[in-house]
C-alpha cells in the first residue's frame, strides 16, 4: 500500500511537470516566463536599492504597492508626493503594469480554457471575465482601435487587465493583443502623470503635507468604489 501511494505521488508529480512543460511551450507560457523574470529582476533591483538607498527604496516600494492595490492614479500620486521626477514615476508605473499584464494575461487564458485554476486568483479572473464579456461586443465594432481606447480611457473597469481579456475573447493573437494593450497602458500612464503632476503642483501651494493628503483622498475614493462594487455584486 505504501509503495502504491508513493508510485501514485510520483505519477502525479510527473503529470504536473509535463503539464507545466506543455503550458510553458505555448505563446502564453512564454509570456508568463517573461513576466516572472521581469518581476524577479524588479524585486532584485528594489532589494539592492534598499541596501544602499533606503529612503528612495521605500518610496519606490510604496509607489509599487500603491499602484498594485489602488491603481495607477494612486501610484503616480504617491511618487509625486515624495518628490520623484516625471521620468522615474512614469517608467516605474509602466514597468509595474507591464509586469502585471504579462503575468495576468496567460493565467487568465489558462483559467478560461480550464487548463489551470489558481484558487487565490479565481475571483479576480472571474470578475475580469465578466467585465470583458460585457464590453467585447462594443469594442468589436471598432476593432483594435476600440481596444486601444478602452485601455487608455480612465473609466471604471477599463484598463490593461480587462483589456487583455477582451483581446483574447476577440480572438487576437497573444502578441498583437499585448502590443495594443501595453501601448494603451503606456499612453494612459503618461496622460495620468501629466494631469496628476499639475494637480500636485497646485496642491503643494497649500502646505508640505497637502500632496500626501491628495494620495490619501485618491486611495479613499478607490476603496469606496471597491466596497460599493462588492456590495452591489453581493446583493
Amino acid at each position: 500500500m505504501v509503495k502504491d501511494d508513493k508510485e501514485l505521488e510520483s505519477s502525479t508529480s510527473c503529470e504536473e511537470k509535463h503539464t507545466w512543460k506543455k503550458l510553458l511551450a505555448t505563446p502564453e507560457g512564454r509570456i508568463l516566463e517573461i513576466g516572472l523574470i521581469m518581476a524577479l529582476l524588479f524585486i532584485i533591483v528594489l532589494g539592492l536599492g534598499y541596501l544602499r538607498f533606503q529612503e528612495k527604496a521605500h518610496v519606490f516600494i510604496g509607489m509599487s504597492a500603491t499602484n498594485i492595490l489602488f491603481g495607477r492614479a494612486a501610484g503616480i500620486s504617491f511618487g509625486y508626493s515624495f518628490e520623484l521626477g516625471n521620468v522615474l514615476v512614469i517608467i516605474t508605473n509602466i514597468l509595474i503594469e507591464t509586469i502585471l499584464v504579462l503575468i495576468f494575461y496567460p493565467l487568465f487564458v489558462f483559467s478560461f480554457r480550464s487548463i489551470l485554476v489558481i484558487k487565490p486568483l479565481r475571483r479576480i479572473i472571474k470578475r475580469t471575465s465578466i467585465a470583458a464579456e460585457a464590453h467585447q461586443d462594443t469594442i468589436r465594432k471598432y476593432g483594435t482601435i476600440g481596444l486601444f481606447m478602452f485601455v487608455w480611457l480612465p473609466f471604471w473597469m477599463t484598463g490593461p487587465m480587462v483589456g487583455c481579456a477582451i483581446g483574447y475573447l476577440l480572438g487576437l493573437s497573444p502578441w498583437k493583443n499585448l502590443t495594443i494593450v501595453l501601448s494603451g497602458t503606456c499612453l494612459a500612464i503618461i496622460c495620468w502623470a501629466i494631469l496628476i503632476r499639475k494637480i500636485h503642483d497646485r496642491v503643494a501651494e497649500y502646505g508640505p503635507y497637502a500632496s500626501i493628503a491628495l494620495v490619501i483622498v485618491i486611495i479613499l475614493i478607490v476603496s469606496v468604489i471597491y466596497v460599493l462594487r462588492h456590495l452591489r455584486h453581493k446583493y
